[in-house]
């Protein structure tokens, strides 16, 4: 629940410097909050959470609302910022329930639990970044997708050698994941240019 209210609210903060009605900033904060989990299920063909228990489209709202209220009271570089790093926490914890969600459901260890809790921690921001008309951080020398990648790692290897610490090893897992991205939003750290497309 709490991945979910941190991606509506990024939904909303994407759309801070636009002319965008009431409405179309709620619908965007609430397909920023459920994208990644509703493509996750689908892959895993499992039902759609949202379906499920509706709590989470309504703190969706709410949150959407809030956010889009609050932002009044706040100057552009802030709220950006804020996105950032809410973005990041949001995807750690997205990331991790995906990839936790495919290891309890048998898929192939470690590489089909990696790939959903990859899917699932970039999928909302994607969908989000895409209908704003932003350049989405999945396409830039950012370090965004690599440390949910680690922090999957780490709760992955707690699972299968060590069951018995399961639940802190997803606590391990998520605190990495938002530690590598909130340290990299900080120190504006950026992927070697050996390491991306951009020739030398």
């Amino acid at each position: 629940m709490a991945a979910t209210i941190a991606f509506a609210v990024t939904g909303v903060l994407a759309v801070a410097e636009r002319r965008v009605d009431f409405f179309s900033a709620i619908m965007l904060g609430v397909i920023a909050a459920v994208g990644g989990g509703t493509v996750r299920d689908l892959i895993l063909d499992v039902p759609i959470f949202w379906s499920l228990d509706l709590a989470y489209i309504r703190f969706a709202v709410l949150a959407s609302i809030l956010t889009f209220i609050a932002m009044s009271f706040f100057a552009r570089p802030v709220m950006f910022s804020l996105m950032v790093y809410i973005d990041g926490l949001g995807a750690a914890m997205f990331g991790i329930g995906g990839a936790y969600k495919a290891y309890e459901l048998g898929f192939a260890w470690p590489i089909g639990p990696l790939m959903m809790g990859v899917i699932t921690a970039i999928g909302g921001g994607l969908i989000r970044d895409v209908l704003a008309g932003r350049k989405t951080l999945l396409m830039s020398d950012e370090v965004y997708a690599m440390p949910v990648v680690i922090g999957c790692l780490v709760m992955l290897l707690t699972l299968q050698f060590s069951p018995e610490h399961g639940p802190e090893g997803l606590l391990a897992g998520t605190v990495i994941a938002f530690s590598l991205r909130a340290a990299a939003i900080f120190w504006s750290l950026r992927l070697p240019r050996w390491f991306t497309t951009q020739s030398p």
